[in-house]
């Protein structure tokens, strides 16, 4: 579902499970092509989690923006360089993204957490904030590669 000024939870896997981020530059060609799309659409990032075979990002389009055109274009440009730069070609992506609106203060907050807890249950890291994959780095760091800079509840829950 689609809905004007919302906040999704939006996930996106890779074709048959593969470990398509198995390494730090591809996990950064996926930073790239977002903040590209940063540039190309209106849009704020508030948490994200590139995993090694799927992502996450709680993603809030701008006014007039679609989902679906940011996403496709993420995803695509993502794809195409992923193959040019390993000599591939076919499908990156398992199917189109899932996306669900996040309608309450507290399943942002859960969704977030959930989405910092990502490494963690995947026994990548102990602690989310050590996870350089991840929106929660960020924040902890206070250096904002993907990140926008947070608005005031988030500073509260970190």
């Amino acid at each position: 579902m689609i809905q004007n000024g919302a906040t999704y939870h939006v996930t996106a896997k890779t074709n048959r499970g593969e470990f398509t981020f198995h390494s730090d530059e591809v996990k950064e060609l996926l930073i790239s092509v977002t903040k590209e799309a940063k540039k190309k659409y209106r849009l704020r990032i508030i948490q994200y989690s590139i995993m090694s075979n799927h992502i996450h990002f709680i993603i809030k389009p701008g006014k007039g923006e679609s989902l679906s055109n940011i996403m496709r274009w993420i995803l695509g440009v993502f794809a195409i360089r992923f193959n040019k730069l390993f000599g591939l070609n076919g499908h990156v992506w398992y199917d189109r993204f899932k996306s669900k609106i996040i309608a309450s203060f507290k399943q942002m907050v859960n969704t977030f957490h959930y989405i910092s807890n990502n490494p963690v249950k995947a026994a990548i890291c102990q602690n989310p904030a050590d996870y350089l994959w991840g929106g929660l780095s960020e924040l902890k760091k206070g250096r904002f590669r993907l990140l926008d800079p947070p608005e005031e509840w988030v500073k509260l829950i970190i």
